[in-house]
C-alpha cells in the first residue's frame, strides 16, 4: 500500500476527531480522564474520546485511547493504517487486537488484498479469521482452494457467518457429502448442542430431512419417545431421530435410557449402534451408575470425542477393573495418554495389574511434577517429592529495568485502576519468553504491587528452577492466620482454597457473583452472618479481607465437620454445593484419588485436585515438611442414612 494511502487514512481520522471534538471539560486527572475515555468508548462516543484525548497524550495507557479511536473507525479504516499501528506496538496484545478486528473488517467488506495485507504468514487460530483467509485464498485461486476449509466442518460448535459461504460451496460441488452432514449432526449432539444439530439436520436434502414438528416432539419427551420407539427404522432419517432421543433422554436417566435403547437398538446399523452404545455409556459414567463399566464393554466406536475417552477410564476406575482402565488408557490417542492423569493412573492400572515393575518405574517418573498427580505418586512410591526449591535473591537493578518496560508500565497501571483482563494480557505479554531468572524476578515485581495473581502464574512458569515462597505466597498472613484461629481449622487450608479461589486479589468477582479473598456468594455470607452472630455484617462489606476470609473458614469448617472431616469431599462442597458432593459419594468406601477422578464436574475436579496439592505445599511452608496427599485424602465413604442439618448450598 502506498505511502500517501497510509497518511490519507490517518488524515482522516483526524479530521474526524476535530470534527466531532466536544468542549473541553473540567477533569480531576488523568486517570480518571483516562476511565472516562474508556466508557466513551464502551459507549461509541467519539466525540467524547476526542474531547478526552489531548490530556492523555504522556499517560502511559495513551496506546489505549489510540486503540479505541482506530476501533471505532476500523471498518473505514485503511489496512495499512492498521498495519502500522501495529507495528508501533509490537509485542504486545493491542497489536494482536487490532490485526484480529482489521482482518475481520476487511472480510467482512470483501476487501481480499486488505485482508491478505494484515494476515501475513497466518498464524492465526480464531475460527472467523481462518474461514475469511479460506474466502481469500478462494477470490485468489479459485474453487480449488475450497478442499482446505473442509476440516472446519468439522465442529460440534456454531461456526461464524464468514464460513458458511465456504460451507455452502462445499456442499454444492460435492465435498461436504451426506455422511459428513450426518457426522456434524452426531458431533452437535455429542456437544450438547441442540440447536446446532437441528439446524444441520433440517438443511438436509427433503428426502433425508429431519421434519422440525419431530424434532419438537422428541425434544420435549425424549424419555417416552424412545421408549414408544416409533421411529422411521427403515430410513436414516427416523434411526438418526432415534438416536437423538436416546442422547436426550440418557443426558436425564441414562437408566431409564438403557431399558428402551436396549430393546430398539437392533433397528439400527452396526455404525449406529456403536455410536447409541457410546452416548449411552457415556451419560451412565458421568452419572456414576455402577453399571456403566458394563455399557463401554459393549462395541463402541473407535472415534471417541476427548471427553468420552476420559469418561471411559473414569468408569473404570469407579469399578476398579484395572484391566479395563489400562484398555481404556491404550485406546486414546497419544495427545491424550500423555496427560499427567492418564499417566498416572496408567502406572497404577499396571501395578494393580500385576505389572509391578513397569508401574513403579512409571511413578518415578511422574513423581518429579509438583503438582497433583506427581504428589500422587510420590505418595504411591512412599516418597516425599523433592522440591528442588532455588529461592530467588532479589536484583533491584533487573526489577528497575522490567518495570521501565512500556508494557510493564502499562500493566501495573491497569491493575491499580482495576482493568484486570488487560492488564493480565499486558503482563503475559512481557513475560511469555522470559527464562526461570527473569520469570522469578518479574513475579517478585507483580507481587510489591500486589499482583498476587500475576506473581503466582509467572513463578509456576519456572521450567527448572522454582521458588515456592513465590509458587505459594502467604500475602495477607494476619487474615488468614485470625481465621483459622477463630474457626479451629488450618491454616494451611485456608491458604490453599484462596491460592485457587481468587489467587488472593481482595476484589475480584466471578462469573456466578462470588467474591473475595474466599469467593463467597451474597446468599453463604448472609446465612454465615446470622449462624454466627455477626449483626455488623452489611452486604457491602463481603469483600472486606477480615470478613471474607472468616465467613470463608467458618463455611469450610461446618462441611468439614459435616462430611466426615473429608478434605476432599468438604472441597467439593465448598465449590459446587453440598448437596451435590453428597450425591457423589460411592456406595461402598473409594480411595479418594479415585473418587476425585470421577467427579462428574469438569471445573470441581480441577478444583479439588488443585487445591489439595496446595494444602501440601503449604503445610509443607508452615511446618510440616512431611506432609502428603494420602494425609489429607484418605477414602470417601458411603452416604449416611440421614444427613445433619444443613447450611445453605452455597450456589
Amino acid at each position: 500500500m502506498a505511502i500517501t494511502n497510509v497518511r490519507a487514512s490517518l488524515a482522516a481520522l483526524l479530521a474526524l476527531a476535530a470534527a466531532t471534538a466536544a468542549p473541553a471539560v473540567a477533569r480531576a486527572s488523568p486517570d480518571t480522564d483516562f476511565l472516562a475515555a474508556k466508557a466513551a468508548y464502551e459507549r461509541g462516543d467519539r466525540g467524547r474520546l476526542e474531547a478526552l484525548a489531548p490530556s492523555l497524550q504522556a499517560h502511559v495507557l495513551e496506546p489505549y485511547l489510540a486503540w479505541w479511536r482506530l476501533k471505532l473507525a476500523i471498518d473505514t479504516t485503511d489496512p495499512a493504517a492498521i498495519r502500522a499501528y501495529a507495528a508501533g506496538h509490537a509485542g504486545s496484545p493491542l497489536a494482536d487486537r487490532a490485526l484480529a478486528e482489521g482482518l475481520r473488517a476487511a472480510g467482512r467488506r470483501g476487501d481480499w488484498a486488505g485482508f491478505r495485507a494484515l494476515y501475513g504468514n497466518g498464524g492465526w487460530d480464531d475460527v472467523e479469521i481462518l474461514c475469511y483467509a479460506h474466502q481469500a485464498a478462494r477470490s485468489r485461486d479459485g474453487e480449488s482452494a475450497l478442499a482446505a476449509a473442509k476440516p472446519l466442518w468439522f465442529s460440534g460448535q456454531a461456526t461464524p457467518e464468514a464460513c458458511e459461504p465456504l460451507f455452502a460451496a462445499l456442499v454444492a460441488n460435492g465435498s461436504i457429502t451426506l455422511d459428513d452432514r450426518w457426522t456434524r449432526y452426531r458431533l452437535a449432539l455429542e456437544a450438547g448442542n441442540v440447536r446446532l444439530a437441528q439446524q444441520v439436520a433440517e438443511s438436509l436434502p427433503a428426502a433425508e430431512r429431519i421434519d422440525p414438528r419431530d424434532f419438537r416432539r422428541v425434544e420435549a419427551k425424549p424419555a417416552a419417545e424412545l421408549a414408544q420407539g416409533a421411529f422411521r427404522w427403515k430410513h436414516r432419517d427416523g434411526r438418526e431421530l432415534a438416536l437423538y432421543a436416546l442422547d436426550r433422554a440418557a443426558r436425564a436417566d441414562a437408566t431409564a435410557a438403557r431399558v428402551a435403547w436396549l430393546k430398539w437398538r437392533d433397528r439400527c446399523t452396526d455404525a449406529e449402534r456403536r455410536w447409541g452404545n457410546g452416548r449411552l455409556a457415556y451419560h451412565a459414567s458421568r452419572q456414576l451408575l455402577p453399571w456403566a463399566i458394563d455399557a463401554w464393554r459393549e462395541p463402541v466406536p473407535e472415534a471417541l470425542s476427548a471427553d468420552a475417552h476420559a469418561w471411559r477410564v473414569r468408569a473404570a476406575l469407579r469399578a476398579q477393573a484395572w484391566r479395563d482402565v489400562l484398555a481404556a488408557i491404550d485406546a486414546m490417542p497419544a495427545t491424550i495418554a500423555s496427560e499427567s492423569a492418564w499417566r498416572f493412573w496408567r502406572a497404577r492400572a499396571l501395578v494393580e495389574s500385576g505389572r509391578a515393575d513397569e508401574g513403579r518405574a512409571l511413578l518415578r517418573a511422574i513423581a518429579r511434577d509438583p503438582e497433583y498427580h506427581g504428589l500422587l505418586a510420590a505418595d504411591r512410591l512412599g516418597l516425599c517429592v523433592d522440591r528442588e526449591n532455588a529461592p530467588a535473591v532479589p536484583d533491584p537493578a533487573w526489577q528497575a529495568a522490567f518495570r521501565a518496560r512500556p508494557g510493564v508500565a502499562r500493566a501495573i497501571k491497569l491493575a491499580e485502576l482495576d482493568l484486570r483482563a488487560d492488564s493480565q494480557r499486558e503482563w503475559l505479554a512481557v513475560v511469555r519468553d522470559l527464562d526461570d531468572a527473569g520469570l522469578l524476578q518479574a513475579s517478585m515485581v507483580a507481587a510489591a504491587h500486589s499482583m498476587h495473581d500475576r506473581a503466582i502464574n509467572t513463578a509456576i512458569r519456572t521450567r527448572e528452577h522454582h521458588d515456592y515462597a513465590l509458587r505459594y505466597p502467604m500475602p495477607f498472613r494476619e487474615r488468614f492466620a485470625a481465621a483459622a484461629r477463630e474457626h479451629a481449622i488450618d491454616e494451611w487450608a485456608l491458604f490453599g482454597i484462596a491460592r485457587q479461589e481468587s489467587r488472593f486479589v481482595p476484589q475480584i468477582v466471578s462469573s456466578a457473583g462470588a467474591m473475595g479473598l474466599m469467593q463467597l456468594m451474597p446468599s453463604t455470607a448472609r446465612l454465615v452472618a446470622q449462624q454466627t452472630g455477626r449483626t455488623d455484617y452489611r452486604p457491602s462489606r463481603i469483600a472486606d479481607n477480615e470478613i471474607n476470609t472468616l465467613f470463608g473458614a467458618y463455611y469450610f469448617k461446618y462441611w468439614l465437620d459435616r462430611l466426615d472431616a473429608s478434605l476432599p469431599l468438604a472441597l467439593a462442597a465448598y465449590n459446587a454445593g453440598p448437596g451435590r458432593a453428597q450425591s457423589w459419594r460411592p456406595p461402598a468406601p473409594l480411595d479418594a484419588a479415585i473418587w476425585v477422578e470421577t467427579i462428574p464436574f469438569n471445573e470441581t475436579r480441577d478444583y479439588v485436585k488443585k487445591v489439595l496439592a496446595n494444602m501440601v505445599w503449604y503445610a509443607r511452608e508452615l511446618g510440616d515438611p512431611a506432609a502428603t496427599l494420602a494425609d489429607r485424602s484418605g477414602v470417601i465413604g458411603p452416604r449416611p442414612a440421614t444427613s445433619a442439618a444443613t447450611l445453605a448450598d452455597r450456589g
